[in-house]
């Protein structure tokens, strides 16, 4: 990770107000796509990592029996709560969280040892996604936060980031390279492959876009 993770936080809590007016054709089409693919039934529950403003949160409401996001940036929470609350949504629920601590159940370190006190209904994740978000993680941290999602137990992962299908353009890059750092889709599917996932669909978006589907093997 090139910024700290609260340099990350009060970057997005700057711009928080606005993302939604600055979305691009990609992300809007891995929004789509993420969405697409996770299909949850009426009785699963979504893990959205990296919510944001709630675009794949709110997103899955309809369909999910229960939606958690999780992000860093209060200021995004709070765009993702006000969302929420406009429409009605009383499955979904925000809160701070990574990808190397999902804080899922909520208040659950990832690494402790301890059992979880929670109810076995609250503690289950069917479904994890993410767009847009996995990105600013190095690549050995992209590899640890997969392995904390396979540890979830999910059966069913879809990844929507800035990710290379071949050589980055420097003449027109995608993403900010002072900010983040995208891995190649080999990297992201040994990764999944090592947690005992198999990607089961492939979306390429642009050459520097796409959505990723993991399913446990």
């Amino acid at each position: 990770m090139k910024k700290t993770l609260e340099e990350h936080a009060a970057r997005f809590d700057d711009v928080a107000a606005e993302y939604d007016e600055n979305e691009t054709a990609e992300y809007n089409k891995c929004v789509a796509l993420v969405i697409e693919h996770a299909a949850p039934d009426s009785d699963d529950t979504v893990l959205d990592l990296g919510c944001g403003t709630g675009a794949i949160a709110l997103g899955l409401a309809e369909d999910a029996g229960r939606v958690v996001g999780r992000d860093i940036s209060e200021g995004m929470l709070a765009q993702a709560r006000q969302k929420a609350a406009e429409r009605g949504l009383e499955n979904v629920e925000f809160g701070e969280g990574r990808f190397r601590d999902p804080n899922f159940p909520e208040g659950v370190d990832a690494g402790s040892a301890e059992p979880l006190q929670a109810d076995a209904r609250d503690a289950r994740v069917d479904i994890v996604t993410s767009n847009f978000a996995m990105h600013h993680l190095s690549d050995a941290e992209k590899r640890d936060a997969i392995a904390t999602i396979a540890a979830l137990g999910p059966r069913k992962i879809v990844l929507g980031d800035v990710m290379f299908f071949g050589a980055p353009d420097p003449e027109d890059p995608f993403f900010s390279p002072e900010v983040d750092d995208p891995a190649t889709v080999g990297l992201l599917a040994d990764a999944f492959t090592d947690a005992g996932y198999a990607l089961t669909a492939v979306e390429m978006v642009h050459e520097q876009v796409g959505v990723l589907v993991a399913e446990r093997v």
